[in-house]
């Protein structure tokens, strides 16, 4: 059957794609080929966030390009990392003479172009730092523990950025980053598998029965536990059970919880796991202090949901809870 997405050809739709971004937002970015610049950038004196990644997640990360967010995504194609000379690129173009802050998500190709971009950076004499974030957690005792960096990187974008907009230093910045990647947690249950617009093949056979899977790599890795679908508390339950772990969440605690549909989850669904989510949290005494919903972070039209809690402390708090506007998120 004939693949059903409205594209033009396979091989131009992330180009496309960005062109497309590019007229949507031209108040807040730019696009130059594979580089989405905030219009923040060019008045910028201070530390600045790049970051870089594979097109087909939507709206990450261009999404969250702008004022209080990253100043500059590198675009790769279809799930696949830039190279490592685009990121440096953007490195450069970024670099306002107070550091570069660049942000990876911990998967093979990605790690790869950003050690390629750092040696780079660090052989032109620029004051560069990286923080890689690596949030999900291993919910199979007897399976791999990944480390796979997902969605709650999006939230860490925002507090880094608004850290480099007080006009801390390089250090500084990067400090608060590893500081929020080292007191995240995520999980991601997948119900139904998404299709690769290029070439029409399906992730997976997860769609084709009764399960969920929860711990599933978000490009079909695999590596989760299958279980019979479940109610919206009962996975709650489940999967916010095994963050709070591994968090050490405990009474008193301030948390932030993030619900990044799929592609595919309805905003009702998402809303139930939100609102279950916060009486869970509640019933241990931990507060809800920020939150995202929606979808943040998306795989096509796969269904299911990530799951991140991070624990806040008053400082991340307050750079939280600062403005931000970008294509997908904005906030006074």
């Amino acid at each position: 059957m004939k693949m059903k997405k409205f594209m033009n050809a396979p091989e131009t739709v992330t180009d496309e794609e960005l062109t497309g971004l590019g007229l949507a937002y031209s108040d807040i970015l730019d696009v130059d080929d594979h580089l989405v610049i905030s219009k923040d950038l060019a008045d910028a004196d201070r530390v600045t966030i790049v970051t870089y990644g594979g097109s087909g997640h939507e709206p990450a990360q261009a999404g969250f390009v702008g004022k209080g967010g990253l100043d500059i995504q590198a675009v790769g194609d279809i799930f696949a990392a830039p190279n490592g000379q685009l990121v440096f690129d953007a490195m450069k173009l970024a670099d306002k003479g107070h550091g570069v802050l660049l942000l990876t998500l911990n998967y093979a190709g990605d790690q790869l172009a950003g050690k390629q971009a750092m040696k780079l950076a660090k052989k032109a004499g620029m004051n560069v730092r990286q923080v890689v974030t690596c949030e999900e957690i291993q919910f199979d005792p007897n399976g791999e523990d990944n480390k796979r960096g997902l969605a709650g990187a999006v939230a860490l974008y925002h507090v880094a950025a608004a850290a480099a907009r007080e006009g801390k230093t390089l250090d500084e910045v990067a400090e608060i980053a590893q500081r929020y990647a080292d007191n995240m947690a995520s999980i991601t249950i997948k119900t139904t598998d998404a299709t690769h617009p290029q070439n029409g093949m399906s992730f997976g056979d997860l769609g084709e029965t009764d399960l969920m899977e929860i711990g599933a790599g978000q490009h079909g890795e695999g590596g989760g536990v299958r279980v019979p679908m479940m109610s919206a508390k009962d996975t709650v339950a489940t999967v916010a059970g095994a963050l709070c772990k591994n968090l050490d969440l405990k009474a008193g605690d301030k948390a932030f919880v993030m619900i990044n549909g799929c592609g595919a989850t309805t905003m009702m669904e998402m809303l139930v796991l939100f609102k279950d989510t916060v009486e869970f949290l509640k019933a241990m005494d931990v507060e809800v202090v920020g939150n995202m919903v929606g979808e943040i972070l998306t795989v096509q039209e796969a269904a299911g949901f990530q799951m991140n809690i991070a624990k806040w402390d008053d400082e991340i708090i307050r750079l939280w809870n600062t403005p931000m506007h970008t294509p997908a998120f904005s906030k006074e």
